[in-house]
Parts: structure tokens; sequence; C-alpha cells
């Protein structure tokens, strides 16, 4: 089963918007990247939202789990697709060393929590810390990078096939 699939009450982008090529109309399509990359965020901000509400060690166990491992895959495939390509389509260097800084410090409290059991001391303002960067990371994304690598010529639909391939590779 993949780890970053939908879940109750938080649904991917719509699947029923008509698709459009990307980079020629300025809209998108559910299998676009910036459709995929988006419909990640919302996943783990859920995630991120039921721990914040859940009091059960073993609720919290199960979901900082699936909380680091949908973001080390999801930063991987951005790292190793996404990025490159909105690079080379964009030129903004200095936004995207950025992103690549965020992902660099996501990763280090990902490897301590993963080291930790809930319960432990910092553990839950481990995981609050690393919900609290995530969300900057996705406003940045969702608010600066994507909007850029919409206007540019980039072919989201052939960068967003390639993510979902490497993803499902990656979650296997």
């Amino acid at each position: 089963m993949p780890l970053i699939a939908a879940t109750k009450g938080h649904k991917p982008e719509a699947k029923h918007a008509p698709a459009a090529k990307a980079g020629t109309t300025g809209k998108t399509s559910p299998t676009d990247a910036i459709s995929l990359l988006k419909a990640d965020h919302r996943e783990v901000k859920g995630w991120f939202e039921a721990y914040e509400g859940s009091s059960s060690k073993a609720a919290k166990a199960e979901l900082s789990s699936k909380i680091c491992a949908a973001l080390k895959v999801h930063s991987r495939i951005e790292e190793e697709i996404f990025y490159p390509a909105a690079r080379a389509a964009t030129k903004d260097d200095d936004l995207l060393d950025e992103e690549l800084v965020e992902h660099a410090a996501a990763k280090d409290l990902i490897a301590q929590i993963e080291t930790m059991s809930v319960g432990d001391d910092l553990y839950d303002a481990k995981v609050k810390v690393l919900s609290e960067e995530i969300l900057h990371h996705v406003k940045e994304e969702e608010g600066e990078l994507f909007p850029e690598v919409k206007a540019s010529k980039l072919d989201l639909d052939a960068v967003g096939a390639k993510l979902a391939k490497r993803k499902a590779e990656l979650t296997r």
C-alpha cells in the first residue's frame, strides 16, 4: 500500500477536473506534478492534525511513523525529479536552494524522531516542530515555487508521471 495515499477526510486534488496541458493554459491535470505534490501535502497535514489531537501512544506512534515515511519519500522525489526540473525551468536558484535547506532540516528532525519512542522526552515537541517546519515549507512551495513552475514551459504531466513512478518504486 502506498505510504502517501488519500486518508479519510483528506482527499487529494479533485480527480474529476478536466485535464489540461500544463504550461499552455495555466491549468493543471490530476496527474501533473503539482497536483501530486499538493495531494501529498494535504495528506501529511492531516496526519499532523490527527497526531496533535491524539492522546493514544499507539495512535501517535502509527501517525508519526506514517508522517516520517511519507516525508522521506516526498522529499526524495522532489529532490531527484521535481526540483531539478523546476530549477531548469524557472532558473530560481535562490528559492530552490532554500527548499533544499528546509528539506535537510526536516530530514534531521525525522532521523531524531525515528530513533525515539512516543513518550520520550521531547518526542511530541519534535513532531510539533517538524509539523511547523513542513507547514512553512508547503506554504513556500505552494505560494512561490509552484506558481513560478506553472508559469514556465515545464511539462507538468511528464514530470508528474516520473514523480508517480518513482514514488511507487519507493513505497513498495
